[in-house]
């Protein structure tokens, strides 16, 4: 229990608290594993998901907002990220005819490489990570989850980059 863990002495004053920490102690975890992974390939979780984004778009590409809105956890300033990819030849930009003031991003051939590198790699790590739980205990999982992202008030999701990758076209 996550109060052995932490070294807790009084109990959580309420549940809600004890689920939350939770959450965010597991992501902790998990999340470690994936940056080294990424790391070793030269990139950051945040770039590694645009290009995630990107070549589940195809090859029109998507404008800034929309990624940023496709993330799976918020960015501060997507056009900084983007440009940090564009300077490593990962994504290009260009202005539509329709409308000038738009730019659209897509991925080159060089970040698609990286994607693919990463492939097999990632899909371990996912297996490695979550290899103890039952796929009837993974799907409740990711309900429940799902649940948890959604306000109170059943307005729909808590804040932007709650989607998952296949909301993001892969």
């Amino acid at each position: 229990m996550l109060q052995d863990e932490i070294g807790k002495k009084k109990p959580f004053e309420v549940p809600e608290e004890e689920a939350y920490l939770n959450l965010l102690r597991t992501a902790g975890v998990l999340v470690a594993d994936f940056e080294r992974l990424f790391k070793e390939h030269g990139i950051s979780e945040p770039k590694y998901n645009v290009l995630r984004i990107l070549r589940g778009a195809g090859g029109d590409g998507l404008p800034c907002l929309e990624i940023a809105g496709r993330m799976i956890t918020r960015v501060p300033d997507i056009t900084r990220l983007v440009d940090r990819l564009e300077s490593e030849g990962l994504v290009r930009r260009h202005r539509t005819d329709r409308d000038r003031r738009i730019v659209i991003v897509s991925i080159t051939d060089k970040g698609l490489k990286v994607l693919t590198e990463l492939d097999e790699p990632t899909v371990r790590l996912h297996r490695e990570q979550l290899r103890h739980m039952t796929p009837d205990e993974l799907a409740t999982l990711s309900r429940l989850l799902a649940k948890a992202r959604q306000r109170p008030d059943g307005e729909g999701p808590a804040g932007a980059g709650a989607g998952t990758n296949e909301a993001n076209g892969e």
